[in-house]
């Protein structure tokens, strides 16, 4: 029965005028509190001067002084006056009682009760109140954890992209470009596969090169970048549109540096009769970077572009929310 830390006073005042009514005589007192297993050191001075002086004592006084002591020990005594509490509340038999105290211990004992689990609820609503503000703090605190790691993911990779632009060599430059992006799809949860090479006959060597392949609200999308010193041209696009042609139900998206030339865009656009083809600029990546945007936010609006408007190239300067905020 987890109820108090203290007897409040008008609880300390209904047990004063309960517990007397219960127990026909002085000593059925002291054994009634002794029964609810309160310490004799608490009682024992007490059962001297009933022994002594019987008359120089009464029974509301040896319950108000234990119980009072009681309350002042504070915790330590805690156990003792639940114990004291709860045999009043469970208390049935009023055959101890005097006859005529019966009918009034009856109503004490069901005030009493009626106080207890009033005082019960308000625990009980609180402890929830407390065990869910606990819950959510946890949340809020599990989500700013989240969100600050979030966070540092997508600062590495920025800095890896801004560490390219020291690179002067052309060819590793692609692969570290190539590597950095498909970091940056991981930390996103989108990549499905990193970039890879197929293998054709022994005479053949490696016919095709992948950059990489997302998978965006159920669709695969091969993935090619390019670090050009000059626009994309048609040659550029045209190699992964092969690509994606030769798979079934496959997308293409492609992330330059460089602008596309006028040729590169006819071509993609197309190639939007037969796939879905979305171009975009290192620059607007960074950009959804530097807000700590979605990435995914930034490709579906590519995408509806593509699809509905049927502009494989539209350059999204507004920021990008992070989803669902």
């Amino acid at each position: 029965m987890d109820i108090i830390y203290h007897y409040p006073p008008e609880l300390l005042n209904l047990l004063v005028d309960t517990i007397p009514l219960l127990s026909r005589s002085k000593k059925d007192v002291i054994l009634f509190l002794r029964g609810a297993g309160v310490d004799a050191s608490m009682l024992n001075d007490l059962s001297r001067r009933v022994r002594d002086n019987p008359e120089g004592i009464h029974k509301y006084e040896i319950v108000r002084t234990v119980l009072t002591r009681l309350n002042e020990k504070g915790e330590t005594t805690l156990g003792e006056r639940r114990s004291v509490l709860r045999r009043v509340v469970e208390f049935e038999d009023f055959s101890s009682c005097w006859p005529k105290d019966e009918l009034k211990a009856k109503g004490l004992v069901a005030e009493i009760r009626r106080v207890v689990d009033v005082k019960d609820s308000f625990t009980r609503m609180k402890q929830e109140r407390d065990k869910e503000a606990s819950e959510r703090k946890e949340k809020l605190q599990a989500a700013q954890a989240q969100r600050e790691a979030h966070h540092k993911a997508i600062d590495e990779v920025r800095q890896e992209i801004g560490a390219l632009f020291r690179e002067a060599n052309p060819q590793k430059r692609g692969t570290l470009f190539e590597a950095a992006l498909n970091k940056l799809f991981r930390v996103y949860g989108i990549l499905v596969k990193e970039s890879f090479r197929v293998a054709g006959d022994k005479d053949q060597g490696v016919i095709e090169q992948i950059d990489g392949v997302i998978e965006l609200d159920g669709d695969i999308y091969l993935v090619e970048v390019k670090w050009l010193n000059s626009p994309v041209s048609v040659g550029d696009v045209s190699r992964h549109l092969v690509r994606i042609k030769g798979r079934y139900s496959s997308r293409g998206l492609f992330i330059s540096m460089t602008e596309f030339s006028p040729a590169a865009l006819k071509t993609c656009e197309d190639a939007l009769q037969w796939t879905v083809v979305t171009l975009g600029l290192l620059e607007e990546i960074t950009q959804v970077l530097e807000e700590y945007g979605d990435l995914k936010v930034w490709l579906k609006k590519k995408t509806q572009a593509a699809v509905i408007d049927r502009k494989p190239y539209v350059k999204l300067k507004l920021r990008v929310p992070v989803e669902g905020t």
